[in-house]
């Protein structure tokens, strides 16, 4: 059983990674706050090493490091040494990095209640109190901006599609948190960098500088060193370097299910 508190501590940290992240916008540019959002990785493998017991190998650690190297050169970028874009990239680069604080909170919570619990739970408690909490922050802190939107037909069609976005995107994450968890699901969100850029170009015209393309390179190569030696543990490789171990109400439940397996096929027999 979850507690209903716990789903409210999710809401509120989740709904915070997002106003800060969006908020960021404002201030650097889309391919920075990206790349930035990468930050998470780090952030998740520490929560959950300290709260679930996950043991990563010393090549995982590798391949996250090799990601958060490329991560750093976008600071570089936008700290003034090539251009990075935005009107205030440093403000917008630290709300991306304390926004990716939130959301690991938040991926880390979800991976223990949807194992805890079913994923419908995790839906709906989410959401209700994510609505409640969003109300009263942009009630509180955005309700000026919020009055002064010139609403017009393109506004309203972008509104609802970023709506529809996110919902598709809060439905799918429970189903990737109890097959993979919060690491995995994390950095399968890299290739998000890709149409960031693409986007940036081929629709903003804007100039990437020539650091963001060594940094997505960056990414890429620590993603492929993770996710490789991931599958050769889960192939058989050294039992100590398991990515992910069950939190204990979960080993309960299955240890539960192998001792009545054993008795019912005693009985048989």
């Amino acid at each position: 059983m979850v507690p209903w508190y716990w789903y409210l501590a999710l809401a509120i940290v989740d709904v915070q990674g997002n106003y800060l992240i969006v908020k960021a916008y404002q201030y650097t540019s889309i391919t920075s706050v990206t790349l930035l959002d990468c930050w998470t990785i780090p952030w998740v493998i520490i929560l959950t090493w300290i709260a679930l017991g996950t043991r990563y190998s010393p090549w995982q650690f590798v391949g996250a490091a090799v990601c958060v190297l490329g991560l750093g050169l976008v600071l570089l970028s936008d700290v003034g040494v090539s251009g990075g874009g935005g009107s205030k990239p440093i403000i917008g680069d630290t709300l991306v990095i304390a926004g990716t604080v939130c959301y690991a909170f938040s991926n880390v919570g979800e991976e223990f209640c949807v194992k805890r619990k079913d994923r419908v739970e995790l839906l709906a408690m989410l959401g209700i109190f994510g609505v409640l909490v969003g109300t009263c922050e942009i009630a509180v802190l955005e309700r000026k901006d919020l009055e002064s939107v010139k609403w017009s037909a393109t506004m309203i069609c972008l509104f609802g599609g970023f709506a529809a976005a996110t919902f598709l995107f809060y439905t799918v994450v429970p189903f990737v948190m109890k097959m993979s968890g919060a690491t995995l699901f994390n950095l399968s969100l890299l290739t998000s960098d890709m149409w960031a850029v693409a986007i940036r170009v081929f629709f903003y015209h804007d100039q990437v500088d020539w650091l963001y393309y060594l940094a997505f390179g960056l990414v890429a190569i620590g993603l492929i060193i993770y996710s490789v030696k991931e599958n050769n543990t889960a192939n058989g490789g050294d039992p100590e370097a398991l990515q992910y171990e069950r939190i204990p109400q979960e080993s309960s439940a299955v240890n539960g299910q192998h001792e009545t397996c054993s008795d019912t096929n005693t009985e048989r027999a």
